[in-house]
């Protein structure tokens, strides 16, 4: 290698470091141009082509380096990194592979990484199989065991997930992400305040960690604490202010506390940050139709419906609108779409019922009904059932005794009283089919963030 070709390779390495890839890319270029078997040049600008999202061009850099130097493991490795970050998961995983057969020394990244691909791809078993290879090479590697948590966690075995990351906090105490995860696994365990504590830690350590905040919001939301959750997601919203899964998550919030006017303002800016995003228009529309603005309900159903063709809450939220309208028909053909998408969806089967019945179609109504009290209105028959059975006999018995107390008419008490009480029981099992429910549609539930380790930058140098 001659001295300006090393001034070169040297001058990239600097420029690389310093974050200036673009230099970076021009030294190791000026490098290739004076020797073209230059493998440290190619390596070098593929590194810099990666970390500038030209994942192609790294890629292409990577190939030429190892045409060169097919035994180099780090190339390996490096190349399956890109291919990764492009989603080529089957690629990486034998670039991967390969970089173990070749370089034992990097086992225990490799193992990790490749680990990390199996999760991407929903093969949980194998990740958790190199996960423990990594822990077994490195007792001490963190990422190592927060990968493995994270496999068990997707695979619902969340103790051991908890052990995990657990044992990477006892490692390296300032180690966000397994506080982070941990928090993920307790929400998910139903353990909230546990939950909290951890996300908790995470802005303690960070205080710029936008998604902490989102998810200590999501665990205060499910307690109930909608103040404390707004205040999160206005927090994350503060650090993040396109971060349209935020301004949604405080749309929701709003919602809930009735103040639907801020919840409409939060789910539009959604919108505006991601006309994609399905459930924002689900969101403002619940928000239109609680305030009896039934015609930009419906229109905003319809758009979340074209970007979720089989979204059988929307179809369900659009029946409820046209109802409300008297539209019963547009109703029932709402309400069925949302049944065949979903055959266990009770409040479909109960209002389509209710709009059955206000077409005059009493056999329809009767039918769905009945399909509501299977699914999850059978508990309420029930209490009626039995509340209305203990008021008959108590009833009864106090007439009885009047009866025998009087040698005149009461004796026909006990008679008139069951008479009476059959009807009204039976008016009582009638109302809860017929009655007005006041209970709208709501928003989609606030979706939790995936466990961060995954995201973890990974150094290709």
């Amino acid at each position: 290698m001659c001295s300006q070709e090393n001034d070169a390779i040297k001058q990239g390495d600097l420029l690389r470091d310093k974050g200036d890839f673009d230099g970076a890319i021009a030294a190791y270029t000026e490098a290739i141009s004076l020797d073209s078997q230059n493998v440290e040049a190619y390596c070098g600008r593929a590194y810099s082509y990666g970390r500038k999202g030209k994942f192609d061009k790294a890629i292409i850099d990577s190939t030429e380096a190892i045409r060169l130097n097919p035994e180099n493991a780090k190339v390996y490795y490096n190349r399956g990194l890109t291919y990764d970050k492009k989603g080529y998961h089957d690629e990486a995983i034998a670039d991967f592979t390969e970089a173990i057969r070749l370089n034992p020394e990097l086992l225990f990244q490799v193992f990790r990484e490749r680990a990390r691909v199996y999760v991407e791809k929903g093969e949980f078993d194998k990740a958790i199989i190199d996960s423990t290879e990594a822990i077994r090479l490195n007792p001490e590697f963190v990422e190592a065991y927060t990968m493995r948590a994270s496999s068990y966690s997707k695979k619902g075995e969340l103790d051991r997930a908890i052990t995990d990351d657990t044992e990477a906090i006892r490692i390296d105490p300032k180690y966000s992400v397994a506080y982070y995860n941990r928090g993920l696994t307790y929400s998910k365990k139903g353990c909230r305040d546990e939950a909290i504590a951890d996300f908790t830690e995470v802005i303690r350590l960070d205080p710029e960690d936008a998604e902490a905040y989102y998810s200590r919001g999501v665990v205060y939301g499910k307690k109930g604490d909608r103040d404390k959750a707004i205040a999160d997601f206005t927090e994350a919203i503060r650090l993040n202010p396109k971060w349209f899964l935020a301004f949604y998550a405080r749309g929701y919030s709003y919602v809930e506390k009735g103040e639907l006017d801020k919840a409409t303002i939060d789910f539009t800016e959604a919108i505006r940050l991601n006309p994609e995003y399905a459930n924002a228009y689900d969101g403002r529309g619940c928000s239109y139709d609680r305030k009896g603005d039934h015609d930009r309900a419906i229109a905003d159903f319809t758009e979340a419906i074209r970007l979720n063709p089989k979204w059988f809450q929307a179809f369900y939220a659009r029946g409820y609108s046209y109802a409300e309208k008297g539209e019963f028909d547009k109703a029932i053909a709402d309400y069925t779409e949302a049944i065949q998408l979903d055959p266990k969806h009770v409040g479909a089967y109960y209002y389509r019922g209710c709009a059955y019945s206000k077409k005059g179609d009493k056999a329809k109504a009767k039918a769905d009904f009945a399909q509501a009290k299977k699914l999850g209105y059978k508990l309420l028959v029930i209490l009626y059932d039995v509340m209305s059975t203990l008021i008959l006999l108590g009833l009864m018995i106090v007439f009885a005794n009047l009866g025998k107390k009087s040698n005149e008419w009461f004796f026909l008490m006990p008679i008139t009283g069951l008479i009476w009480l059959f009807i009204w029981r039976r008016g009582c099992r009638r109302h809860l089919y017929d009655m007005k429910n006041t209970e709208h549609p709501c928003p989609p539930g606030i979706p939790p963030l995936e466990n961060t380790e995954l995201n973890v930058e990974t150094d290709q140098n």
